[in-house]
């Protein structure tokens, strides 16, 4: 399933490839996961022949992947706005965006190189459940793909925290740098992406 997480939807014989089995083990192996629920496919064309089966993990499949507490985030979000807000929401949001730019900041002190600090930054999201890579497009611009959000129950009743998280990366990342949110989970994309340019 986490072939599907990463990469989207797929075909049987490509998840072979990939996993270096046959085609049939993993056919077998989908169908499992189908009756389960976990998993769906989408028939396309592919030219000649019969139709291509894309399989894609389904909303249930989601619990096999780290959320963060979903429901106690949702209901912690909730209960600081009643009590203290939309201003206080707000406050906290903008201690923990601080808080995370010094902790990045002091993890990606002394890297030198754009690269280096993109590539650095994708593993320590990655150690906080994002199920984060780098995509290297052109000698001046990158892709840091998310394709996991951990926190997206509660982003989803608390925007702020996405917006917090452009600002994050766009901070500790340095002058310079220009970042572009292109695909957004609580925008209906699979997974949030991130295009980050510089002029050098």
């Amino acid at each position: 399933m986490g072939l599907l997480k990463r990469n989207g939807a797929s075909s049987a014989a490509a998840l072979a490839r990939s996993l270096k089995v046959s085609a049939m083990a993993v056919r077998q192996h989908l169908y499992m996961l189908q009756e389960q629920r976990l998993v769906a496919f989408e028939e396309k064309s592919g030219g000649v022949g019969r139709p291509l089966k894309q399989w894609r993990l389904t909303k249930a499949a989601d619990h096999f992947f780290p959320d963060a507490h979903a429901e106690l985030a949702v209901s912690l979000v909730n209960g600081i706005r009643s009590s203290f807000g939309k201003v206080g929401l707000e406050k906290i949001v903008l201690g923990r965006t601080i808080s995370q730019i010094a902790s990045y900041n002091s993890k990606l002190e002394g890297l030198g190189g754009l690269q280096a600090k993109i590539r650095a930054l994708a593993r320590f999201r990655t150690d906080e459940g994002y199920m984060a890579e780098v995509v290297h497009e052109t000698t001046s611009s990158w892709l840091l793909i998310e394709n996991h959000c951990p926190i997206c129950s509660a982003a989803s009743v608390c925007t702020g925290l996405c917006s917090g998280e452009l600002e994050v990366f766009s901070t500790v990342l340095g002058p310079g740098v220009r970042l572009e949110r292109t695909e957004h989970l609580l925008s209906g994309s699979r997974r949030c992406t991130y295009r980050i340019t510089t002029d050098k």
